[in-house]
């Protein structure tokens, strides 16, 4: 094998491979913290959303707020 063809075998590879990543779904983690009182019609809460391509993560974060009498 001559060197041009090595490059035009490790172009396709590398051209399959990232046409296989492509394909894949990306793996999400979903965190849900959730320290409200269950009879808070609407406890206060904090998400955020990160989706670097390769990876996503999401986060929930509820609590209750207690009002000061």
């Amino acid at each position: 094998m001559d060197h041009m063809q090595k490059r035009k075998i490790a172009l396709v590879g590398g051209a399959a491979a990232l046409l296989a990543m492509t394909a894949m779904p990306t793996p999400t983690a979903d965190l849900r913290i959730l320290t409200h009182d269950v009879t808070d019609k609407a406890p206060k809460k904090i998400e955020a959303a990160v989706n670097l391509g390769v990876m996503a993560v999401s986060v929930l974060y509820t609590w209750t707020e207690r009002a000061i009498r």
